[in-house]
């Protein structure tokens, strides 16, 4: 059984799931809805989610796309930190999606409830402070890095190997002081994978989960759904609700989405039909 997830200021009760929403600040986001660093429309994006039903904000300045250059860090504070003072009160943990130290600093230093870091942790320094802080945090696991991820990715067998390396971040996590209870994992669906990689991790999502820690999974309008529906990015929302249904299905249990209400309301009705 899923126990709490503290995060912050919160203790989110995982045992059901959860909606993450995508606040994005970058330039180049791959599904159109970055704002370009407008922190006003940030701002009125991520209220707009907590009113839809997200249980969490995740707020990123940084493009993780296939082939997507690093910005540099204070780019990324300059955008962010504003977007955090304004939402700091929103009743949501607001988790901050980026892989450098020098961000999570900053952040960690206002407060910030969670860490979702596409790295897991793995940049020098990134481990001591979350660590140092009560915030909770994401191990994502990525073949590559986002400029290369998607050049040749290969696996002799994508779930074993996911699973492996997400247990091996989790333990050096635990060592460095995080507790359990501070720990979600996410097996980086597009991240260094090809279409085969992705569908067999969905089908087999079961064996990655790890009895205690919520599984995330982000799968909203990437090109996975692409490639099975012939759709543009904006037109993936009935494939993502699909997906992370089935992904629920399957074990996750947090879902980071673009689409929250239509994702509020396919999860209510599951979780009806799981209840009854």
């Amino acid at each position: 059984m899923t126990q709490n997830f503290l995060c912050g200021r919160f203790v989110l009760d995982a045992g059901r799931p959860l909606i993450m929403g995508i606040v994005n600040l970058s330039d180049d986001s791959f599904s159109g809805d970055g704002q370009h660093g407008n922190i006003d429309a940030a701002i009125a994006l991520g209220r707009r989610l907590i009113e839809e039903g997200a249980h969490i904000l995740d707020l990123g300045a940084e493009s993780s796309r296939p082939g997507a250059t690093p910005v540099p860090a204070q780019q990324e504070i300059d955008r962010l930190l504003p977007v955090i003072e304004a939402l700091r009160d929103c009743g949501a943990p607001l988790s901050i999606d980026t892989v450098k130290p020098e961000v999570m600093r900053v952040a960690l230093a206002t407060g910030i409830d969670m860490i979702n870091d596409i790295n897991a942790l793995r940049a020098p320094g990134a481990m001591e402070l979350v660590a140092e802080s009560r915030a909770g945090v994401c191990l994502m696991h990525m073949q590559g890095d986002p400029g290369t991820m998607q050049d040749d990715p290969h696996y002799v067998d994508v779930v074993v190997e996911v699973a492996e390396f997400l247990a091996e971040r989790v333990a050096a996590a635990e060592a460095a002081g995080i507790a359990l209870n501070r720990i979600a994992v996410d097996p980086g669906f597009g991240f260094g994978k090809t279409l085969e990689h992705n569908i067999q991790l969905l089908r087999r999502l079961g064996e990655l989960v790890v009895p205690g820690l919520p599984l995330l999974v982000g799968l909203s309008r990437k090109s996975m759904l692409g490639q099975l529906t012939g759709r543009d990015p904006s037109e993936r929302i009935y494939g993502g609700i699909a997906a992370h249904v089935l992904a629920v299905l399957r074990g996750a249990r947090i879902v980071r989405v673009h689409d929250v209400a239509a994702t509020r309301d396919a999860l209510a009705v599951l979780q009806t039909v799981e209840d009854y």
